[in-house]
């Protein structure tokens, strides 16, 4: 039996994150642990957030608020380690990016990518050198780490020069609630949404990485009637360096087919995929790419760029095509609008293949790289 202590600070208080980012993995990830190691004792050091309720799950709760960077950092440089010297546990999980120094303890850390590297001017200049400067130190200093992704890893040794005997990868599960609904409920939630009758969706934050300006101009070179048939719909928040994104639609006039809902909850999610002729994913980095995978489980086809870990969640399911390439793009949307048997195999293999990524083979992932550091 083992006492694994996890730094869940990261977990969200609102319920609605629990399906998106860090905050989904970070969840379901906690939730599945005790099925597959049930023996094991978990503890779980959180703030606000609200962990699964499970026998073997203990929860240690911060007085000390953590909701903002600054105050995470302090409680995770100097007000953590006193809590951990109480705690009687067998290992440390970091499950985000970065641990206190000095632990004496076997050390393991989750990455989830490293924008911070590959992307700096998407952070501040404050918390891309924390996150660089830490991050490595913290993958140094630990006995094992989990990356999301291959690609993930790949980057970890190439960029952080990480043996890759360290590393064990523990690819995102796909939620029950990802899954077909029928007709008449995605009528409803086209009515309710006023949505036109056809459209390709993209979902992501409105930034430079998601590629958007691309897809913009690819979409714009279909043919006028296809446009007026099946829209755009670019859903998500904005980021940062987002006016561009607005700039090309107004130039390109595409004012009438072109959507922004924003952000989309984790109720409606399902809805939108299974709404959509296709997802659109022309991203130039990702960790892992989630909502490809809840795209392929909702039997929502899917065109994805085919670099860092997109392969690796689309498999052979859709189409993966250069980032860059605008008369590739033009060429994939205008198949997946008109060809109604491609999109019947792609919904079918995206189906079959959403089916391997569960949160249990995560967690089992998850105990593997516990065992190696416990070695």
């Amino acid at each position: 039996m083992a006492h694994i202590g996890l730094n869940a600070h990261l977990l969200s208080a609102q319920a609605g994150y629990r399906s998106a980012g860090i905050h989904g993995y970070i969840y379901h990830t906690l939730n599945a642990l005790p099925t597959v190691k049930p023996d094991w004792e978990y503890t779980v050091l959180v703030g606000e957030g609200q962990p699964p309720d499970h026998p073997q799950i203990h929860v240690e709760r911060s007085h000390f608020k953590t909701t903002s960077p600054l105050r995470r950092i302090f409680w995770e440089q100097m007000i953590q380690p006193r809590v951990l010297k109480h705690l009687n546990i067998d290992l440390y999980h970091a499950l985000a990016f970065v641990a206190p120094p000095r632990l004496k303890l076997p050390l393991v850390v989750t990455v989830y990518d490293l924008t911070f590297i590959r992307y700096p001017e998407a952070l501040s200049r404050a918390r891309r050198l924390y996150l660089q400067t830490f991050t490595r130190r913290t993958c140094e200093q630990a006995a094992a780490i989990i990356a999301i992704s291959e690609s993930t890893a790949d980057d970890i040794v190439q960029l952080l020069h990480i043996p890759r005997e360290k590393i064990v990868v523990a690819v995102p599960g796909v939620s029950d609630q990802f899954q077909p609904v029928d007709a008449a409920a995605i009528e409803t939630f086209r009515q309710q949404r006023n949505l036109p009758s056809r459209f390709l969706l993209h979902l992501g934050t409105l930034e430079p990485r998601k590629n958007l300006v691309m897809l913009l101009r690819a979409y714009a070179d279909l043919p006028t009637s296809i446009r007026e048939e099946v829209h755009l719909v670019l859903a998500g928040g904005k980021g940062w360096l987002y006016d561009e994104i607005f700039e090309t639609v107004n130039r390109l006039h595409l004012q009438d087919v072109v959507h922004f809902p924003g952000f989309v909850n984790s109720v409606e999610l399902p809805l939108w995929y299974n709404a959509a002729d296709a997802l659109v994913y022309p991203s130039l980095f990702e960790g892992w790419g989630l909502p490809v995978v809840e795209a392929m489980a909702s039997g929502c086809p899917t065109l994805v760029s085919d670099i860092s870990s997109l392969p690796e969640a689309a498999g052979d399911t859709g189409l993966r095509l250069p980032p860059g390439d605008v008369s590739a793009w033009t060429d994939a949307m205008l198949l997946a609008i008109t060809d109604q048997r491609w999109r019947h195999n792609s919904r079918e293999a995206g189906l079959s293949r959403a089916y391997q990524f569960t949160w249990q083979a995560t967690a089992a992932a998850t105990i593997q790289a516990y065992q190696r550091a416990l070695r």
